[in-house]
C-alpha cells in the first residue's frame, strides 16, 4: 500500500478535503495581489518639470513632447519672456527641481521618490528584486522544508509576508521598500512550496488534478480582488498594508493545518502520523477504518518509498543519461520563457492606453477560460502538443505587438490578452507535463530546478524592459523570440498522456526505448510494402 493508497482508504474526500482545500486556497488570493501589487502601487503618473522656485512670477512655458503632451523630462532653460540671443532661444536642460506630478487619481512610489526619467531604471529595478526574493527563497526553504517540515516552513511564511509587506508599506526611503519587497517574494516562495505540496497529499489521486486547479483558480479569483482594491484604495500605502495584514490571520489559521503525513513517515514519526491519519478519518465520518490502522502496518505498506526518499540524490542525477539531460535542456527552456514572457505582459498593463483597473480585469478575467481550454488540451492533444503550441502563440503575439501602431490600442490589447492566456495555460501544462516526465527518485529535484528557471526568467523581465530606451520594439522581440525558442524546445520532449508515472531512471530509459521502437515499426511496415511494387514496374519484373 502506497501513502496515496493509505489516505484513500480512511481520510480521502470528505469535509476535511474541503476545508483543506479552502484554507489553503484564501492565501493564494493574496498572494496574486502582492505579485501584481507593482501594476498599481508603482504606476507613472502623468509629469513635468517643475519651474526654478524664482520663476513664480516669470510665465515659463514647457517644451511640448511628439505626443502634443509637455516633455516630462525637459523644461526651457529660460522664460518664454526672457531676452537671449538667438542661439540660446529654445535652450531645453533636464528638471533640475524635481517634478510635478497628477496624482488626483492615484499616487505610487514613482511620484513619492522620482522614479523617473533618469531614475526610471528602479522601478523595473523593485520589481526584479521582488522576483529574485522568490528564487532565493525557493532555492533555500526547499531544503529547510525537507528538513523541518511543510508546516512550520508554511506558518513562517505567513508571518514573514504579513509583516514584511506591512513594512514595506511603511517604508521612509525606496532602498528600505526593496528589502522589504525583497523578503514578500522570500515568503511567498515559502507558500508556494509548501501549499503544493500540502494540497494534494489528502485526496485521492484521482481527485489530484482537480484540487490542484481548484487552488490555481484562488490565484485566478486573486487578480480579480487586485484591481478592485486599487479602485477603492488609491494611495499605495494603504494599499499595500492592505493586502498584507490578512497574512497574520493566515498565520494564526495555519497552525490548524496537519503536517505533511509522507513527510512524517520519511522522517521517522510514525507515531504521529497515525494519530493524524486517525483524526482526519473520524473528521470524515471513517472513525472505525482509522482505529484499524496501525503503526506496523504504516511501516510494513511505505517500505519502497521510504527505501526511495532516502537514496542520496542531487541535480547531477538529472544529467545523467541523455534522455534526462534532453528532458532536462528542453523543460528548462520552457520554463524560463514561460516565466520570462508573462511577466512581461502582466507588469505591461498601463502600456496599453487602457484603463488600468479594467484592463487587469480583463488580463485576470482571460485565465479563467485559458486554464480550462489547457486541461481539455493536455487531455486530448497530449502534454508536448500543447506546450509547444501555447508557447509558439504567445511568442507569435508579442512579435505581433511590434507591427501594430500605438494608435490602434483594441488590437494590441486584444493579441496582449491572448498571449499572456497562452503563457498562463502554459504554466498550468508545465506543472503536470514536468511532474510527469521526471521519474519519481528525481521528480522533486526536477521540479526545483524547473522551477527555478521560472523565476530566473521573471526576475530578468523587468530589467530586459529597459532596453526600450534604446529602441521601443526591442524588448517584444526578446520576449518573443525566447517564448518562440521554448516552444521549439517543447518540441523535443516525449510525450506523457495515458502513461504510467516512471519511478526510476531505467523506467525512463526503457520508456524512452519503446517509443523509438514504436516509431520505427510503422517506416518499417511502410518500406516493405514498396518491395512488391517494384516488381511490376517495367524492365524490374514480369509484365
Amino acid at each position: 500500500m502506497t501513502f496515496a493508497e493509505l489516505v484513500d482508504r480512511v481520510a480521502s474526500n470528505g469535509p476535511f478535503q474541503l476545508l483543506h482545500t479552502v484554507l489553503l486556497g484564501l492565501p493564494i488570493l493574496g498572494m496574486a495581489n502582492h505579485n501584481l501589487l507593482q501594476i498599481f502601487t508603482a504606476a507613472t503618473p502623468t509629469h513635468h518639470c517643475r519651474p526654478p522656485p524664482n520663476a513664480s512670477m516669470e510665465p515659463w512655458v514647457l517644451p511640448m513632447g511628439w505626443n502634443g503632451k509637455p516633455e516630462p523630462c525637459l523644461r526651457f532653460a529660460y522664460p518664454s519672456n526672457a531676452s537671449l540671443p538667438n542661439d540660446t532661444q529654445g535652450a531645453t536642460e533636464p528638471c533640475l527641481d524635481g517634478w510635478t506630478y497628477d496624482v488626483s487619481s492615484r499616487d505610487s512610489i514613482v511620484a513619492e521618490w522620482d522614479l523617473v526619467c533618469n531614475s526610471s531604471k528602479l522601478k523595473e529595478l523593485a520589481q526584479s528584486i521582488f522576483m529574485a526574493g522568490i528564487l532565493i527563497g525557493g532555492l533555500m526553504l526547499g531544503a529547510l522544508s525537507d528538513r523541518f517540515g511543510r508546516k512550520p516552513i508554511l506558518t513562517c511564511s505567513y508571518l514573514l509576508l504579513a509583516a514584511s509587506g506591512s513594512g514595506a508599506a511603511f517604508s521612509p526611503t525606496f532602498p528600505i521598500y526593496t528589502v522589504f519587497r525583497f523578503l514578500c517574494g522570500f515568503g511567498i516562495s515559502g507558500i508556494t512550496l509548501s501549499t503544493a505540496i500540502l494540497n494534494v497529499e489528502w485526496v485521492s489521486t484521482r481527485m489530484r488534478a482537480i484540487k490542484s486547479i481548484a487552488v490555481g483558480y484562488f490565484y485566478t479569483i486573486g487578480q480579480f480582488i487586485l484591481p478592485g482594491l486599487a479602485y477603492v484604495i488609491p494611495q499605495w500605502r494603504w494599499l499595500q498594508l492592505t493586502v498584507s495584514i490578512p497574512f497574520f490571520a493566515f498565520f494564526l489559521l495555519s497552525w490548524w493545518q496537519p503536517e505533511s503525513i509522507r513527510w512524517m513517515v520519511l522522517s521517522g514519526r510514525s507515531p504521529k502520523a497515525l494519530k493524524t491519519l486517525q483524526q482526519v478519518a473520524t473528521f470524515n465520518g471513517k472513525k472505525e477504518e482509522g482505529k484499524k490502522l496501525s503503526l506496523e502496518e504504516i511501516k510494513l505498506n511505505t517500505q519502497k518509498e521510504v527505501a526511495l526518499a532516502k537514496a542520496k540524490r542531487s541535480v547531477a542525477d538529472l544529467f545523467r543519461t541523455p534522455i534526462l539531460r534532453r528532458m532536462t535542456f528542453c523543460l528548462s527552456l520552457a520554463w524560463f520563457s514561460t516565466g520570462f514572457a508573462y511577466y512581461s505582459l502582466a507588469m505591461g498593463v498601463e502600456e496599453f492606453g487602457v484603463n488600468l483597473y479594467i484592463l487587469q480585469l480583463i488580463f485576470g478575467g482571460v485565465d479563467v477560460p485559458a486554464k480550462f481550454i489547457t486541461m481539455l488540451a493536455i487531455s486530448y492533444l497530449g502534454r508536448h502538443t500543447t506546450e509547444a503550441a501555447l508557447l509558439l502563440l504567445a511568442g507569435g503575439c508579442i512579435l505581433s505587438l511590434i507591427f501594430v501602431p500605438a494608435d490602434l490600442m483594441t488590437l494590441r490589447t486584444v493579441l496582449a490578452v491572448f498571449g499572456k492566456g497562452c503563457l498562463s495555460g502554459s504554466f498550468s501544462c508545465l506543472f503536470l507535463f514536468t511532474s510527469e516526465l521526471y521519474p519519481t527518485v528525481t521528480r522533486q529535484t526536477g521540479m526545483g530546478i524547473s522551477n527555478m528557471w521560472a523565476r530566473v526568467g521573471s526576475m530578468t523581465a523587468p530589467l530586459v524592459k529597459i532596453t526600450g530606451e534604446l529602441k521601443p520594439f526591442i524588448p517584444n522581440v526578446i520576449f518573443g523570440s525566447i517564448a518562440l525558442l521554448g516552444g521549439s524546445a517543447a518540441l523535443f520532449l516525449p510525450e506523457t498522456l495515458n502513461r504510467p508515472l516512471p519511478e526510476t531512471i531505467e523506467d525512463v530509459e526503457n520508456w524512452s526505448q519503446r517509443a523509438k521502437e514504436s516509431k520505427q515499426e510503422p517506416e518499417a511496415e511502410k518500406a516493405s510494402q514498396k518491395i512488391p511494387l517494384q516488381a511490376h514496374e517495367p524492365g524490374l519484373g514480369p509484365s
